[in-house]
């Protein structure tokens, strides 16, 4: 096809070109379409010539010291602190070979914070080209640990890190359980807990998690000197559960007050949490018939038994006020708390109580009220708890919870103008196991 349309143009272009005025404005016109059709005539496997290639090496003259500028400015190194590392082996791999500065590191009563090395944390020197040690950095805690050196002695300082907050999304999938899947997602584990808070009126990850659910969230993370040093809050996250989306979005309704909300507006919160553990498993639930195992006789099973260590923390599943906070028969070590007029909740089996719980005090929902133990008639550590309503026992985790109040209309435009840039991060990367920085 190429070449009968060059045999064309060119039988056409010698007729124009017979015509003595004609040949330069044809020329002029025709020859560029030539070369184009020259072009796309070139088979693929046919060898063109080399382009020529030339290597430059150029030296680079560095600029000359400033006037005033110090003679053994040096240069920066880091390291990751590694297992079972001393001040003496860190200052080596950093190039630092000064006795001086080692023997302060050991010595000094203010520089004990730095035998306290967290493996995987960095440490950062400003070295001579000798190894003399000019300043040392190691952030621990939130806290900057600053060693500096002053002719031939050494300070130390500690002041709080100027953390840089980035927000991170991520996604995953459920294999096992929510930390396996966070923790092959490298998110951490208070992210995991917070997701596991949001979404607990609405899932029980005791018992309602599937292989195949799905979660995506937006969050938090600090940076000092572009090492992550803590998580911060979920700002948004979307759970697939049993092929069922939950969706929450954080908002700031007040100073220092927010809450989590669908992005409709709806309160994630309801009054209650269905579960007051974070994680475990029930072991005995409501019934009228059960055996008891120490009695040794059939009755009813009026709450819901969840297995833990002993010491686990126990949640308070609403806010309220504590009715009792002592021992009672079988139930052993027992918190009872009223919420509202018509709801009581019942704890029992206590290991101990948490500071502050006696009658009268006042708690928050999810605040901690107790420890799980074996106190009273339990044959190993676990939490009893009981749902009333009116005095009346009811199932925990069959009743319908109320809900705690939406989004108002003076508070409406502010939320969704905070909530759709959320929901459009979630959308990112829904039904992805990628991870992603802003």
């Amino acid at each position: 096809m190429q070449q009968e349309m060059s045999v064309i143009l060119t039988q056409k272009l010698g007729r124009l070109i017979a015509h003595p005025r004609l040949r330069r404005v044809v020329a002029a016109l025709v020859l560029p379409f030539i070369g184009v059709v020259a072009a796309f005539g070139i088979a693929p496997d046919t060898i063109t010539e080399q382009v020529a290639r030339t290597r430059v090496v150029e030296e680079v003259v560095l600029p000359a010291p400033q006037p005033g500028a110090r003679a053994d400015a040096g240069f920066w190194r880091e390291e990751r602190i590694q297992r079972g590392d001393t001040p003496a082996a860190l200052l080596a791999r950093l190039g630092a070979d000064d006795p001086e500065a080692l023997d302060f590191l050991r010595n000094a009563r203010t520089a004990k914070a730095l035998n306290q090395l967290i493996p995987g944390r960095i440490v950062r020197a400003h070295t001579t080209a000798e190894g003399r040690l000019l300043a040392l950095r190691y952030q621990n805690g939130g806290r900057v640990l600053s060693v500096e050196r002053y002719g031939d002695s050494f300070s130390m300082s500690e002041q709080p890190a100027q953390l840089e907050r980035r927000v991170l999304m991520i996604s995953g999938e459920i294999r096992s359980s929510l930390f396996a899947a966070t923790d092959a997602a490298n998110l951490a584990d208070a992210i995991a807990i917070q997701i596991a808070d949001i979404f607990s009126t609405d899932i029980d990850f005791h018992r309602d998690l599937r292989r195949g659910d799905r979660f995506t969230v937006v969050y938090e993370t600090f940076y000092d000197q572009g090492e992550p040093v803590r998580s911060g809050r979920v700002l948004a996250a979307e759970f697939i559960n049993q092929g069922k989306a939950h969706h929450a979005v954080w908002f700031d309704y007040a100073v220092s007050r927010g809450g989590y909300y669908t992005p409709q507006g709806r309160n994630i919160r309801k009054a209650f949490l269905r579960s007051p553990l974070e994680f475990s498993r029930i072991t005995s639930g409501f019934t009228n018939a059960r055996f008891h195992p120490i009695l040794q006789q059939w009755r009813a099973h009026k709450g819901i038994d969840y297995a833990a260590p002993a010491g686990t923390r126990i949640k308070a599943t609403g806010d309220g006020v504590v009715e009792f906070a002592g021992r009672q028969g079988g139930y052993g070590n027992l918190v009872v708390l009223r919420h509202q007029s018509q709801y009581t909740t019942w704890y029992g089996h206590l290991s101990g109580f948490a500071k502050g719980i006696r009658k009268g005090a006042r708690v928050a929902q999810g605040e901690v009220i107790g420890y799980v133990g074996a106190t009273g008639l339990a044959t190993g550590p676990h939490l009893h708890y009981e749902f009333h309503i009116n005095g009346v026992h009811h199932n925990p985790l069959r009743v319908v919870l109320p809900s705690a109040p939406p989004i108002t209309a003076e508070q409406k435009l502010a939320f969704d103008a905070a909530a759709a840039p959320m929901a459009q991060r979630l959308n990112l990367l829904r039904g992805t196991n990628l991870a992603r920085l802003d």
